[in-house]
Parts: structure tokens; C-alpha cells; sequence
């Protein structure tokens, strides 16, 4: 439980930006505007809290009436013998750890251009979490946010500016943020990893991970003021694959309440996870290139030789098993079953998650180069592609192929994923599209990487509501945000502040938004300065896609 102190004067630390400064104020005498008229200098009576592992002091903000405490260690450090083994637990620490900066970034490289950390370095050593907590005694028992970032499963931080989680913890929840390993760190499999493992699998590190946080949050939310059994899990890309993952997995299910996810679901094509025997085939060719097939040996490399290595074999080499431990079998057939986690589930994806040129390989977007490229793709189930997604201009080629490339991208596997929840858990089931795009007059990130961009798409693209939903647009200087971007991203964090709360995203001056469920006509909420639920118009596409990806 969190200790009460009650000196005189106390000193604080106030976040601005990147840079920290110090000052005494009475203790009796700070409060927020907004809590002017209420009694809330219990608040910063105390920065100290209470974990399993430890007493940790944190950062009091009494410009947002907001504590946190990051740098969170929830497990030890998977490194020398702990590297490619499930998380363990932490070991308590005597005296006072300060919790007022940001763990170590996973192992990665430089990929993104738009990933902007806090993190102030890149280590093996990485299994930390974030809190944002409004909290005032852990008797509030607030509503707890778990969120996990994009990425790809190969990069990423919950240092990044865009996860903040100070707009959300005002809300009234509890917001935490994960690291988690990547890349080879956490998706290696290895037979002799899955002889050593008392529960016979490997390579699913990154999500046994992920877990662990979820096992540290029920048990010490509480000390912050949060409800464990009130815990929502959330995430974009990378993270939406593992909400759905955790919902999946025996291992994690019993500890969510409900779940957001952002554009993207573990489903065919959207990094389906692979065999347990072909992920140890990989992890023993990997061995065998490098020269180093003892595990010791592997273990031995410095982590930084092994990371490039390990990005040798491209992007997503390493990925998810189906082990039989964290995922007992595929968490498709899972959800088909309607053994997943029964919850609420607000989902949804944006409207340009990919760019056309990626499904017309930098072909002029003629329809006599759609159609090649369709039939090339597609064969002899051409001219059904071709009625579902027409070509007979360029305008439409345009629009038929930014919807196949984002459909084969990651919006197919969302889809389908809100459809085996609707049909399968017996809870309300809310779906999204995100169609705002970004203002124009983009300054750049000033990092050299900007050449690198997509091209500019007609709607939203990936990743891009990120900044709305969490109420975090102020966070990124590089756009010059208009008051309809500040209504749009109101809108959208309020419909998720509402969905942790309650399960429902409804609230006072929100557009109603109908859930879906099993027999319904399903409904979307399209998501912009004037939002508005409309009736689903892609079902006849999503249910070829259904066929062509999973047979069904």
C-alpha cells in the first residue's frame, strides 16, 4: 500500500518536455484548477509506493495532479543464462528505488523514422513498465489501461512521446505502458531451448513477457491506485497483435477485462504465429549460418552482434510459435472455439493503412497494370478480385488498391478478428474505421530518415491514429494540428476513456455508437471531425478474403 509521509515541505519534480526541474512547494498548499474545489492535497502527501519487489519513489505533477512511476522493473533481466527464457521474477531491492525516468528501449535498430523516445538507451536488460496514476489511496480502485506499442515485434518503446499516458491517467485511469523483448530476443526458438523449458516450448519470449507485466499488474495495481480486476489491455500494430494474442493464451486471459485493439490481429497474413517444429528449424539454421549451435555459445554473443545478426535473416524471421504452452494450439482455432477471453472488445483499423504503390509496385495505377498485377496475384480467382475491387480508372485503381494492400497488410485480420469475438464471446463487440488524415505542412523529424516516408495517401494511414486516441497530438511538434485534429482526437480518446470505464464507449456529447453481436447487421464508427455510425459496406470483400486466406 502506499506510505502516507506528512513533512512541511516536500520537494517535487515536474515534467516539461525532456528536461526536469526542481522545486519546494507546501504540501498543504498545491492543487490542480480543475480540483479547486474539491480536497486533494492527499495526492501529494506521498510519491512513495509500495510493490512486491520493493518500495519505489516516484514524479509528482501538480500541473495535471498526476504521479508516475516509471522504470518499473517487472521481471529481472533476461540476460547471460536468462537470455531466451520466460520471464522471472523480479528480486526485491532494499532502500528506496527511484522510479522518475524511463527504463531501456528492447534491443533494435534504428527503423522507424517516426518513433520518438525517452529512453535514453538500448539494452538487453529492458523488462520495465510505465504508470500514470490519478489516484489517491489505492482505495480508488480506478480503471486500469495496459497498453503495448507498435512495431512489428522488432521495435519500439513505451517511452515513446506518442504512448504517453498522462491525457488518458486524467481521465481517470490508471495507464501503464510495457516493454517487451524483440526481434530474436524474443521470438528465437531453439531445440535445445525447448528441452531445457520446463513447459516444453520456446519462442514466444516477447509474449511470455507481456504476460509477466499483465501477472505484475494484478498484483500490484493496486498500490497505485488501480483495480485488478478492472484491466483493460490496449495496443496499435504490433501491440492490437498481442491484445489479441493475450486474449487468446490460457496464460493471460483471466486477467483482462476488456480489450482495444489499433489495426491488427495474429491471423493469416498478418504474422500468423508458425509451427513450434518450424521455429526450431529456423532457430538451428540461424545456428548453424552463424557458427555458433550451442546454446551457450548463442548466449555468450554480445547483444549488439547478435541483434544484426539476428536482422540478417529479415524482418520477421523470428516470430511466434504455437508451443503448447502459451499458445496451446493456433489462437485462431482458439477464438473459433470461443475459448478466448469473453470481453468487451472495441476494435478497428484506419482507411489508408497502406499505401496503393505497395500492391502496384511502383507501376503507374492504370487499369491494364491493376488487372496484370491482380491476375499475377490472385490467378484463376482474377475476375473476382477484379468485381470486388474494380479497376476502370485510375481513380479507382487507386482506391481498389490501397484497400488490397491494406486489407493483405494488417485490415483483413483485424476484421475477422471482431468477427470471431462478435459471434463467439457473447459480449459487445465495437468496431472503427479511423479516416482523419494528417494536416498538411509536415516539418519533418529532422533526423535524416524522412525520405524514407510512404507516399502521400488519401485518407489515414498506419499508425496515424496513435496521437488521437491517447490524447497525445501536443506530443508531436512535426504537424501543425488544426482545432478540427484537437475535436477529432477528443472525440476519440473520450470513446476509449469511456470503453475502459464501463466496457462501453458511450458518454455525454459522443455520437451513439451500437455494438455489434452475433445475428446483428454489423455497424461502424467512422471515426472524424463529424463522426458517425454507418452500416458495414465490405462484407461481400472481407468474406472473399475469407476464403482465400483461411479457406473458410
Amino acid at each position: 500500500m502506499i506510505q502516507i509521509l506528512f513533512p512541511a515541505k516536500k520537494l517535487f519534480t515536474i515534467v516539461s518536455g525532456k528536461k526536469f526541474f526542481f522545486f519546494l512547494f507546501p504540501v498543504f498548499f498545491i492543487a490542480s484548477k480543475s480540483f479547486a474545489q474539491t480536497d486533494r492535497n492527499d495526492l501529494f502527501q506521498s510519491d512513495f509506493v509500495k510493490v512486491s519487489s520493493g518500495m519505489l519513489q516516484g514524479v509528482s505533477d501538480p500541473e495535471t495532479c498526476l504521479k508516475y512511476f516509471w522504470g518499473i522493473p517487472y521481471a529481472q533481466p533476461p540476460v547471460g543464462n536468462l537470455r531466451w527464457r520466460a520471464p522471472q521474477a523480479v528480486i526485491p531491492w532494499t532502500g528506496v528505488r527511484k522510479a522518475n525516468h524511463f527504463g531501456p528501449k528492447a534491443m533494435q535498430l534504428n527503423i522507424f523514422s517516426d518513433m520518438r523516445f525517452r529512453s535514453k538507451e538500448t539494452s538487453e536488460d529492458c523488462l520495465y513498465l510505465n504508470v500514470w496514476t490519478p489516484a489517491h489511496s489505492p482505495n480508488d480502485l480506478l480503471p486500469v489501461f495496459v497498453y503495448f506499442y507498435g512495431g512489428g515485434f522488432v521495435a519500439g518503446d513505451g517511452s515513446e512521446w506518442r504512448y504517453d499516458g498522462a491525457a488518458m491517467a486524467q481521465k481517470g485511469i490508471v495507464t501503464v505502458t510495457v516493454n517487451y523483448r524483440l526481434g530474436i530476443f524474443g521470438f528465437f526458438a531453439h531445440p535445445g531451448l525447448t528441452k531445457e523449458s520446463t513447459h516444453h516450448s520456446s519462442g514466444n519470449y516477447g509474449m511470455l513477457d507481456q504476460q509477466a507485466a499483465l501477472q505484475w499488474v494484478h498484483d500490484n495495481i493496486h498500490a497505485f491506485g488501480g483495480d485488478p480486476n478492472r484491466v483493460t489491455i490496449g495496443g496499435e500494430s504490433a501491440g492490437s497483435i498481442a491484445v489479441f494474442a493475450l486474449m487468446a493464451s490460457p496464460l493471460s486471459r483471466n486477467f483482462i477485462a476488456g480489450a482495444i485493439g489499433e489495426s491488427g490481429a495474429m491471423i493469416q497474413p498478418t504474422l500468423p504465429p508458425i509451427s513450434l517444429s518450424e521455429g526450431e528449424k529456423r532457430g538451428m539454421e540461424f545456428a548453424k549460418k552463424i557458427g555458433d549451435t550451442s546454446l551457450q555459445s548463442l548466449r555468450n554473443l554480445p547483444a549488439e552482434e547478435l541483434l544484426k545478426l539476428g536482422f540478417q535473416e529479415g524482418f520477421s524471421y523470428f516470430t511466434s510459435t504455437i508451443d503448447g504452452y502459451f499458445f496451446p494450439e493456433s489462437p485462431l482455432e482458439i477464438f473459433e472455439k470461443g475459448e478466448q477471453a469473453k470481453i468487451p472488445l472495441l476494435a478497428g483499423w484506419n482507411s489508408a493503412e497502406a499505401a496503393y504503390t505497395s500492391f502496384m509496385q511502383e507501376q503507374i495505377p492504370t487499369p491494364e497494370n491493376y488487372k496484370k498485377l491482380v491476375q499475377k496475384q490472385f490467378g484463376g480467382k482474377a475476375q473476382e478480385v477484379l468485381k470486388l475491387f474494380p479497376g476502370n480508372n485510375q481513380a479507382q485503381v487507386i482506391q481498389s488498391a490501397t484497400d488490397l494492400a491494406s486489407d493483405q497488410f494488417i485490415v483483413y485480420s483485424t476484421w475477422k478478428w471482431t468477427e470471431l469475438q462478435r459471434n463467439t464471446s457473447g459480449k459487445n463487440v465495437y468496431r472503427y474505421l479511423f479516416e482523419r488524415p494528417r494536416p498538411n505542412g509536415y516539418k519533418g523529424f529532422g533526423n535524416g530518415s524522412d525520405q524514407h516516408l510512404p507516399p502521400p495517401v488519401n485518407g489515414a494511414a498506419h499508425s496515424w491514429e496513435i496521437e488521437y486516441a491517447l490524447g497525445n497530438l501536443a506530443t508531436n511538434k512535426v504537424y501543425p494540428w488544426t482545432p478540427d485534429d484537437y475535436k477529432v482526437s477528443a472525440t476519440m480518446l473520450d470513446y476509449f476513456a469511456n470503453f475502459i470505464k464501463t466496457g462501453n464507449p458511450n458518454g455525454k456529447g459522443l455520437p451513439d455508437w451500437a455494438p455489434n453481436n452475433e445475428g446483428t447487421s454489423v455497424k461502424v464508427m467512422h471515426i472524424n471531425v463529424d463522426s458517425r455510425l454507418l452500416p458495414e459496406n465490405e462484407r461481400k470483400q472481407f468474406e472473399f478474403l475469407d476464403k482465400y486466406y483461411l479457406g473458410k
